[in-house]
């Protein structure tokens, strides 16, 4: 059974970093595309970043690229998102999910239609305040 974990989240101030974990059981990571999504209250989930399966190539949305990194350490099934540069904006809930078939550039550049639909396998989610 697959089971993803997500933990790091909390509370920073801005221009704070913070680096989240998805921990993957169940799967072997290298064969799996992992993305990190995000919503706010009221809006639409966005995908921010991904890590596609086998290449690792990253991909990571505008409003994110140049502060966040994702990463991958297969030895520990453990994919993260190291965020620095932190502003009030970038507060929300963070999930992690995971795909043998996930399209990174779906995550990124797709409708909300397909974010939803574009992963088997999602995390619970850990929250991220960035305020002062």
């Amino acid at each position: 059974q697959v089971q993803l974990v997500e933990s790091g989240g909390g509370l920073v101030q801005p221009g704070g970093s913070l680096r989240l974990s998805c921990s993957a059981s169940g799967v072997t990571l290298d064969n799996y595309a992992i993305a990190w999504f995000r919503q706010a209250p009221g809006k639409e989930l966005e995908g921010i970043s991904c890590s596609a399966s086998r290449n690792f190539n990253a991909f990571y949305a505008d409003s994110v690229k140049g502060r966040f990194t994702i990463s991958r350490d297969s030895a520990e099934s453990t994919v993260y998102l190291q965020m620095d540069g932190l502003k009030p904006e970038d507060t929300a809930i963070y999930y992690c999910a995971a795909d043998q078939y996930l399209l990174c550039p779906t995550v990124i550049y797709g409708s909300h239609f397909e974010r939803i639909r574009v992963a088997a396998y999602w995390g619970h989610g850990t929250q991220v305040t960035v305020s002062s």
